[in-house]
């Protein structure tokens, strides 16, 4: 398919070796064209919406995390005053 793309095979050539029709080898190559379009206007105008929305799972995952150690180091700290000191603590 690739080689129909660059030029290296016509369409009618790779439809045999493929053993597909033609038309599906000229819808292949239009669809392929358009995602490689749409992919480089993306580029350009910064992430994707998929992107975005990882970035913001991915902040808001983290913030989580730091709540969470924040949270697990206040217990311990309460548990140790509780028991009295630790053997680990110095």
């Amino acid at each position: 398919m690739l080689s129909v793309i660059a030029g290296e095979l016509s369409i009618a050539e790779g439809a045999r070796r493929e053993k597909v029709s033609e038309q599906s080898i000229g819808r292949w190559k239009a669809e392929f064209l358009e995602g490689g379009r749409t992919a480089l206007a993306a580029g350009r105008n910064g992430p994707s919406s998929r992107e975005g929305q990882l970035e913001a799972e991915v902040a808001d995952l983290t913030q989580a995390l730091g709540e969470a150690a924040v949270e697990l180091r206040v217990w311990k700290r309460s548990a140790e005053g509780l028991l009295g000191p630790s053997r680990t603590s110095r």
